[in-house]
């Protein structure tokens, strides 16, 4: 009887033109494969893009062996339309035994990370006013997902945390901004990126009129990509997860 092949693991990313913000993602799947190791339950781990970049979901699918299963672990910090729709479709047209898991967010670690960021960039949470900037999507479940990532920074941090967005959701980030500084005109106004990558939207941040903002959580450093701790453990403990979905 022929053994059919373990599961993979698809780590699907939403795909950037940034350079940077494509070393940065594939610097965390790198992180990812290396901690696997030798863990007999994960033999293969790909990378794909559900925009811009190559291989789309779909490839990223059928260059897989044939009939071995696959988990697709979305590289997003939220659930919303790629998760939910673009995923679950090209999952259901896979013609293979395949399950997607949850987004990377809202997890405890990301607030650990979140807060790494921060104070690399000179903020400081006892005195700044901060909020926590997102792209935003159309999904209301999505815009829970970035409220639940902004209550686990403050529960973190004993500060408030204000949520924003760059699109499709309130407040967006230039209001939240204006606002906080209205009513706390003595203090700085930190924007603590909510983003994974380098990219589009961090470019943004840097425009909505913010006294600091941080890094996005994969970063380019001077050594190269930096992945805090914590991302590929989330990354392979969805996988893990999504395991129980192929049954």
């Amino acid at each position: 009887m022929t053994v059919p092949p373990a599961p993979a693991l698809a780590a699907i990313s939403h795909g950037t033109a940034s350079p940077d913000g494509q070393a940065a993602v594939a610097a965390l799947v790198g992180a990812t494969r290396d901690l696997a190791g030798g863990n007999g339950s994960v033999s293969d781990i790909r990378l794909g893009h559900v925009d811009v970049q190559d291989p789309d979901v779909p490839a990223t699918l059928s260059a897989l062996r044939p009939q071995q299963p696959a988990v697709l672990v979305p590289l997003l910090l939220s659930a919303g339309y790629h998760v939910n729709v673009d995923m679950r479709q090209a999952a259901e047209g896979a013609g293979r035994p395949t399950t997607v898991t949850g987004a990377l967010g809202p997890d405890p670690r990301l607030a650990a990370a979140l807060e790494q960021r921060l104070r690399e960039a000179g903020g400081n949470p006892e005195e700044d006013v901060l909020i926590l900037a997102a792209a935003g999507s159309s999904h209301q479940n999505a815009v829970v997902d970035v409220q639940a990532a902004a209550q686990l920074l403050q529960d973190r941090l004993n500060r408030s945390v204000q949520d924003a967005y760059l699109a499709f959701a309130s407040p967006h980030v230039a209001e939240a901004v204006s606002a906080a500084r209205a009513e706390n005109p003595q203090r700085r106004i930190a924007v603590i990126s909510y983003l994974l990558a380098p990219g589009y939207f961090q470019d943004q941040l840097k425009k909505q009129g913010a006294d600091l903002v941080t890094a996005p959580l994969l970063d380019i450093a001077d050594h190269g990509p930096d992945v805090p701790q914590g991302l590929p453990e989330i990354v392979l403990e969805r996988f893990q997860q999504g395991l129980a979905g192929l049954s």
